[in-house]
């Protein structure tokens, strides 16, 4: 039990178990925000290595079931239509990983957090910022490449897939199904990279490990929520849940 408690007093292990509960909660709501609320939260009382590391093996379980709802075709279908997506991602969840100790946290939460709600606040005043369709292509390589370099420092790059989903509109379950495709290869990835910098050690690994059962719990919760929502009410959760994520990551970097 010690050795799964990563040196944590039980309050603060606890603590943990109960923000990724929640946090898988959400993801199987909506679909994302896993790891933003895990960061945001365990940011408050656990080292910043082992909140990164933390929150990856549960990330990667959650996705895994995720991507694979609809069944391996389909999986591997969202895939093929968005690998310029994936590619960025991947290549530059390697290439800033190795930054990832370096890079002041406040730079980056700010970095992530106002473009993210000012994007979320314009969509829920009604604003129409869809992408043309002959930039879509840019738009997936460009939105790929600024996920992978947050994704290699913090453990967050969904924010700017969301981004690009709800510009271009597509369904609730297609929504669904390529963030859990796009997260469950980030996912991979991110600990490939991590294994490499040596932030994934024996001792983090299984704190992260341990968290993968409030994780699953959560997210079944969460599903049976978000089966429920029509795509309007989808739509809105999402973008609401993006300001509030936005808000508070800009509070985060100003209270540093």
């Amino acid at each position: 039990m010690e050795f799964l408690m990563a040196g944590l007093t039980l309050p603060a292990f606890a603590a943990a178990l109960a923000v990724t509960a929640f946090a898988g909660f959400v993801k199987g709501a909506v679909g994302f925000a896993m790891p933003m609320i895990m960061i945001s939260a365990f940011s408050a009382f656990l080292p910043p290595d082992l909140a990164l590391i933390g929150l990856i093996l549960p990330t990667l379980f959650t996705n895994l079931t995720q991507a694979f709802r609809q069944g391996f075709a389909a999986a591997v279908a969202t895939a093929k239509a968005y690998h310029r997506f994936l590619i960025g991602t991947v290549v530059f969840i390697g290439i800033s990983a190795q930054f990832a100790d370096s890079i002041p946290q406040m730079m980056f939460l700010l970095m992530l957090g106002v473009p993210i709600t000012i994007f979320a606040a314009l969509q829920l005043a009604g604003r129409n910022l869809a992408l043309h369709l002959d930039h879509r292509a840019r738009a997936e390589w460009g939105l790929g490449v600024i996920g992978g370099l947050y994704g290699g420092i913090s453990g967050i790059w969904g924010p700017p897939l969301l981004v690009y989903l709800l510009s271009t509109g597509v369904s609730k379950v297609e929504t669904i199904r390529v963030q859990g495709v796009v997260f469950l290869i980030g996912s991979i990835a991110l600990l490939s990279a991590h294994l490499q910098t040596g932030l994934a050690n024996p001792t983090a690994l299984a704190f992260s490990a341990a968290l993968v059962i409030p994780a699953f719990f959560g997210q079944q919760l969460g599903v049976r929520i978000g089966d429920r929502l029509n795509q309007h009410r989808f739509r809105r959760w999402t973008q609401g849940l993006l300001v509030v994520t936005g808000l508070n990551l800009i509070r985060q970097a100003l209270s540093l």
